[in-house]
């Protein structure tokens, strides 16, 4: 299952607020391209019976079937990605396009 780091716990515990959605689940959903790269999104939602749930630094998430094997062992992040400006980042092991950590230039 994903994993959630504390950074956009935060910020998702945030916009749960401003949005008046507590109380729900963050659905994380993959999907592959073409090209075969992953495709995420993410909103807050209700959950069905054929979902995983799961919970992570005090977020409760919901992944429907067809994207729990895209989604087995990736984070979620919140990061700078320049001066002032954050973005949540997929850190997916799963993902063709993605570069393990050691890796990084």
């Amino acid at each position: 299952m994903i994993t959630i780091s504390k950074a956009a716990a935060r910020q998702i515990r945030f916009s749960m607020e401003e949005t008046q959605s507590e109380g729900m689940f963050l659905r994380i959903a993959a999907r592959r391209l073409a090209n075969g790269a992953l495709d995420y999104a993410m909103g807050f939602d209700s959950g069905d019976h054929n979902d995983s749930y799961s919970n992570s630094n005090g977020v409760d998430i919901v992944v429907a079937p067809t994207s729990t094997e895209l989604l087995a062992g990736a984070e979620l992040d919140y990061v700078e990605m320049e001066d002032g400006e954050h973005h949540f980042i997929f850190i997916n092991p799963n993902d063709r396009e993605h570069i393990k950590p050691s890796q990084k230039e």
